[in-house]
């Protein structure tokens, strides 16, 4: 039995999960998210809690147990609290200004760039070019922030760019002078 499959899903105060043939939809105060569950892995709802199973122990079924189950998890803890990742711009020069529901970076290239915020993603700019990108999906929060963090990576020598909070860029020696 997988040891993450197996485990309850607890559903928080003021989420409704509903769960109809192979499709479970969670709604919560900060959305509403949906997932279609595959073939031989069923959800069901018992006591406040959504549990799944599987229906035999092969490996693509032992495989999808786990990961159906960490989806679910993931969809009811976006619905309740959301996710957010920050990234840092670092470097002399390097900004960020949010207009409307668009980013500008000025990121050392001899134009701006423009980035669009996707469908349930919102953007924060903090002092100190900090950006913080919110919504309900991890994956969709995790694909736009490293999407930004890929218009400029943290370089190895001055550590100038784009970064995850809290990332540590490994510094390399520069020239050295005889």
């Amino acid at each position: 039995m997988s040891r993450i499959g197996k485990q309850p899903i607890e559903i928080p105060a003021g989420v409704t999960a509903d769960v109809k043939s192979n499709l479970v939809t969670v709604k919560g105060p900060k959305g509403q998210l949906s997932h279609s569950v595959n073939e031989g892995i069923e959800v069901k709802v018992e006591d406040n809690a959504l549990l799944v199973t599987r229906s035999d122990d092969s490996k693509s079924q032992r495989a999808l147990h786990g990961l159906t189950r960490s989806l679910i998890s993931n969809m009811v803890i976006g619905c309740s609290v959301g996710y957010s990742k920050i990234l840092e711009i670092q470097g002399v020069g390097y900004s960020v200004e949010l207009r409307g529901e668009k980013l500008f970076f000025a990121l050392g290239y001899s134009h701006q760039i423009l980035m669009d915020a996707p469908d349930g993603i919102s953007f924060e700019v903090g002092k100190g070019n900090i950006i913080t990108v919110s919504g309900i999906d991890k994956q969709k929060v995790g694909a736009v922030a490293a999407k930004i963090r890929s218009l400029r990576p943290p370089e190895p020598y001055k550590g100038k760019g784009v970064r995850y909070q809290n990332e540590i860029v490994r510094r390399k020696a520069g020239k050295a002078v005889k």
